[in-house]
């Protein structure tokens, strides 16, 4: 989406401040959308009670700072943003902001709601100085399907709101096994974050895979199986871009992994091999008094609750294959993890679409607030909405690609899957889009998008090209001619479909390419 979209949005914004000047609630509506158009894109992570959220988060953030007990702050809604120095701000649902604490029990942050019970706060803002964050904020919501139905109150009023959009951008959610409460969860996020811009953005992921293989080695290797086959269900394809296996226990063990654990692995490394396997042939095995390691069983409780099963056999794996340093450890563990892959695809899926999904965010709250309050002076609004929604190419990829998802395409299997790619289903870089490798030289992108220009004209011009498949081509046809103005001179090109609206948003993609991931 073109810096032009962005400008034209926050013009509505502002023709909407006038309009309802002397309106004090719909101020702080239109205040809010004013800051959701320049903040960072907002991840939520969302799943059920157990799924691993905040574990997950955690690993994301390469900190222990979001509260993975049973506690009280894990049944409230805690955004975490960057802020040069830490901080902690508790926003009751009544009454003014007010900050907590900040101090840390063994490398974890500690949060205390002190005498503010969890069902009369609004959520938590927890500023922190990583740089990741400059590009993302990380949303932790309760356990959806909660016993408590407060708890899971507060994480389905969030992210699914019956009469608005949804405060997230797009929604990483975690599930053990699939289950009815998920795709009942994802069918009314993709209802309430897309509204009339029918877009699907959110990832599954398979948490806890280690656990797939009962802490077997090849565990993920099982995990990746069950993920495939998740990804290609009818209930889940159409709500979801993707589902990745991610061990989140091992993935924030390994982010935060101290000298003391690797010392104490490379001692189980060094352990006979018998007596080695004796010892991980289960976690109550490995807890129980033994006197074949020096490791007390206390040490190897913390490393069972920090690690996992899977997480302590593979890494006394990794030393024994030749691992010689923790940090050399960390990476290994990280890659096994699953997490690279995650961080990887919210990359290319989400942060690349940053300022189409924030810009789409705003249109539905103002579209929302004008269908609630309307006066004269509105209809200007409504006309601005209209322009930049049918100027905005990327919200028409958006629109296709999830009516690919939920509906199917009206081609061929094979004209349908390479629509898809085309569309930005497997990512938004050029040679991506194109199927070519990643090093591919500008003469062969150049041809590769001569050649599907050709063929796409083509079926789109065919008389036995029934309309709804020519309205598929339509939006390929000008993702292509986007490209292609990417890969020539301007002047090299002419676009009959006009100028094309996506040079800008590729350009912050690439931008966003070199600019510190979470984690990375």
């Amino acid at each position: 989406m073109t810096a032009q979209a962005r400008d034209d949005a926050e013009g509505l914004l502002r023709t909407a401040r006038s309009v309802y000047a002397g309106d004090s609630a719909a101020q702080v509506s239109i205040a809010e959308l004013e800051r959701r158009l320049n903040e960072p894109l907002r991840l939520a992570v969302a799943g059920m009670v157990k799924a691993g959220k905040s574990t997950l988060l955690n690993a994301l953030l390469g900190e222990q700072i979001a509260p993975t007990d049973a506690g009280e702050c894990t049944r409230v809604v805690t955004w975490y943003r960057y802020s040069a120095t830490p901080t902690i701000t508790l926003h009751p649902k009544e009454g003014e902001p007010k900050r907590l604490p900040v101090r840390r029990d063994q490398g974890r942050l500690v949060m205390d709601l002190g005498d503010t019970p969890a069902e009369e706060v609004g959520w938590i803002d927890v500023g922190w100085p990583l740089v990741g964050l400059k590009s993302m904020i990380l949303i932790d919501t309760p356990g959806i399907a909660s016993l408590s139905e407060d708890t899971s109150a507060r994480a389905t009023l969030f992210l699914t709101p019956e009469e608005a959009p949804s405060s997230a951008d797009a929604v990483v959610y975690l599930m053990r096994h699939l289950h009815a409460s998920d795709v009942k969860f994802l069918e009314a996020f993709r209802d309430t974050a897309a509204g009339a811009a029918q877009t699907i953005c959110a990832l599954g992921v398979l948490s806890r895979s280690d656990e797939i293989g009962s802490g077997r080695i090849g565990s993920l290797l099982s995990a990746g199986k069950v993920a495939r086959r998740y990804e290609l269900d009818g209930d889940l394809a159409s709500l979801v871009l993707g589902v990745i296996p991610v061990a989140g226990l091992l993935a924030e063990g390994a982010r935060t992994l101290r000298e003391s654990e690797y010392t104490a692995f490379r001692q189980l490394a060094e352990l006979e091999r018998a007596d080695r396997e004796r010892l991980l042939v289960s976690a109550d095995r490995f807890t129980m008094t033994s006197d074949v390691t020096e490791l007390s069983a206390a040490e190897r409780r913390h490393l069972l609750g920090r690690f996992g099963l899977f997480g302590v056999r593979l890494a006394t794996a990794l030393i024994r294959g030749g691992v010689e340093s923790s940090s050399d450890l960390s990476e290994q563990l990280v890659q096994q993890s699953g997490l690279i892959e995650l961080q990887q695809f919210v990359r290319v899926q989400f942060r690349t679409r940053a300022s189409t999904l924030k810009v789409r965010g705003v249109l539905l709250g103002l579209d929302q607030l004008i269908r609630e309050k309307p006066r004269e002076g509105t209809e200007e609004i409504r006309g601005g909405i209209e322009r930049i929604t049918a100027g905005a190419h990327a919200l028409r990829e958006l629109s296709l690609l999830a009516s690919a998802r939920s509906e199917g395409l009206p081609l061929t299997a094979q004209d349908a899957e390479d629509a898809q790619t085309i569309i930005g289903a497997k990512g938004t870089p050029t040679h991506v889009r194109l199927g070519m490798a990643e090093n591919a030289t500008g003469d062969s992108l150049r041809d590769r998008v001569d050649d599907l220009l050709v063929h796409w004209r083509r079926l789109a011009e065919s008389p036995l090209t029934d309309r709804a498949a020519v309205g598929a081509c339509r939006v390929v046809i000008r993702s292509l001619e986007e490209i292609a103005s990417e890969l020539r001179p301007a002047a090299d090109v002419v676009l009959p479909g006009g100028p094309g609206d996506g040079a800008g948003e590729h350009a912050r993609e690439q931008r966003d390419q070199h600019e510190p991931a979470l984690g990375g």
